[in-house]
């Protein structure tokens, strides 16, 4: 009987790195309150960085609720932010793709316009706030 050999340690380090990057999920729990955030980058890494520069630079002015902050040598990351502007959680985005960070910020409830100056929907103006659970309805407020 054959025993099976055991991979190479350099196909084990390209399997530890490949299960390490991946894509944010959520701790709702940490993010009670998330109100609002930005993308904190350096323009210089923007330009290394194909897929968060278009991103920044194409799908940040159609979200509400979600801004640019550029911070020299900063490496891109989005800041989520509470509703007085205490910080929540701060997620990298060097290494995910556009599609992976559009889809985290609509995963996270921030709305999405068909265009910048598209006007945001009454029900969407508090996007991505959601309400304490067993909280009143306060829509009135």
């Amino acid at each position: 009987m054959r025993l099976p050999l055991p991979p190479p340690p350099l196909l084990l380090l390209l399997a530890a790195l490949a299960a390490a990057v991946t894509t944010f999920r959520p701790d709702w729990n940490r993010l009670h309150g998330l109100a609002r955030a930005r993308v904190e980058t350096c323009g210089g890494q923007l330009n290394r960085l194909k897929e968060v520069k278009a991103f920044v630079t194409q799908d940040i002015p159609l979200y509400h609720n979600l801004v640019m902050k550029h911070l020299p040598g900063a490496d891109p990351e989005l800041v989520l932010l509470g509703h007085h502007y205490e910080e929540l959680e701060r997620i990298p985005l060097s290494e995910m793709t556009r599609e992976e960070i559009n889809e985290l910020v609509q995963e996270l409830g921030f709305y999405r316009k068909a265009a910048p100056d598209e006007a945001v929907p009454p029900e969407y103006l508090r996007a991505p706030a959601r309400p304490a659970e067993g909280a009143p309805d306060r829509a009135d407020l």
